[in-house]
């Protein structure tokens, strides 16, 4: 069982995906459940996202917020991906790709503090 809480839905579209994700991951039987945590973030060559978290396992994860993306036509974070180099840092890493259906338009960096229950921030953005 994985999870991730550097999964987001375009704003505006977070409560209407996430039932419809939970209403799929039931009914093929995945075992996948995804649930808004109350937290945006804004970038600036993207747009705003609901941040959202599930748990389940990772493969099934991505290919429902790819699925989500093309029935919504929104923009999705697909994150988790973590840096190759196992440097001890005073801050978490994990990378996001910014997907529109199966296209990657662009990429993210996130960051938190190892210390604390710190909020995801976006480090870096970049388009493709």
């Amino acid at each position: 069982m994985g999870d991730s809480e550097t999964f987001g839905i375009e704003k505006g579209h977070g409560e209407e995906v996430i039932s419809w994700l939970n209403e799929q991951a039931k009914s093929q039987s995945i075992k996948l459940e995804a649930r808004l945590y109350g937290y945006n973030v804004s970038t600036e060559n993207f747009g705003d996202f609901e941040m959202f978290s599930w748990i389940g396992n990772v493969q099934s994860a991505r290919k429902m917020i790819i699925k989500a993306s093309k029935r919504f036509k929104i923009k999705v974070i697909e994150g988790g991906y973590k840096p190759k180099e196992k440097i001890f840092k005073m801050k978490k890493l994990d990378f996001a790709k910014i997907k529109k259906g199966d296209k990657t338009i662009g990429q993210l960096e996130f960051a938190a503090s190892r210390f604390g229950n710190k909020h995801w921030e976006i480090q870096n953005e970049e388009r493709h």
